[in-house]
């Protein structure tokens, strides 16, 4: 009897895997990445900034990103994937790649600041809330610079951040071009405060945590 396959997309913080069974059914998992280093799995793709010698082929993130999207969406689209240490996105009109942008340098640490803003405040991210003002930050240093500035001033911690957030989803929009609707991958899909204020600026549709590792599966 032939083994469940396994995909794997590994990020900075957190690693999503998929494994298709011999059945055909799908089983998604999550885990830290430094805990699913440890996992004697052999994978049949991988993606991510994370190698990892048990697999087969490697591949990369946009292509992976891309493939996913299709798996969920038709025709003209585009998706946008938050992650802890970068932001890409992928455009499709009429079925076909159109256009794309990927930034690793200024969108830096954009997921694993917040997780550490939220460990320092000891604030949890269902606490935070849509904030109609926003920080004009450009990058998570000068983020957390207005936030220590302002808390200190009294500010709530959870009011700062979600400024903080708000500016991240501004800025997020921009990046892709300032479109109509923005479909988003990644861990942001479950941050309220985050889909909120990017939904000042226009449409959103989440499309969950394991899109790549979708796309990892695609025709395989």
């Amino acid at each position: 009897m032939s083994k469940s396959k396994f995909y794997l997309d590994a990020g900075t913080t957190w690693s999503k895997i998929l494994e298709i069974t011999p059945f055909g059914d799908r089983k998604y998992t999550i885990y830290p990445t430094s805990e699913a280093r440890k996992f004697n799995l052999r994978y049949e793709k991988v993606t991510g900034h994370t190698s990892d010698k048990n697999s087969t082929l490697y591949e990369n993130e946009v292509v992976a990103l891309a493939m996913g999207a299709r798996t969920h969406l038709e025709n003209n689209f585009i998706v946008l994937d938050l992650g802890s240490r970068d932001i890409k996105w992928i455009k499709y009109k009429n079925s076909k790649f159109s256009d794309m942008d990927w930034n690793s340098s200024c969108a830096a640490a954009t997921g694993a600041t917040i997780e550490m803003l939220l460990k320092f405040y000891d604030v949890k991210v269902d606490d935070l809330e849509f904030c109609d003002e926003k920080y004009p930050v450009t990058c998570g240093i000068f983020g957390l610079e207005k936030i220590m500035d302002d808390v200190s001033k009294g500010l709530l911690p959870s009011v700062a951040i979600s400024k903080f957030i708000h500016g991240i989803a501004y800025n997020a929009y921009n990046f892709t071009k300032n479109p109509e609707k923005i479909c988003i991958s990644g861990g942001f899909c479950q941050n309220k405060c985050f889909i909120d204020s990017l939904k000042k600026y226009c449409e959103v549709l989440p499309l969950g945590r394991f899109v790549l590792v979708d796309g990892l599966a695609l025709h395989q």
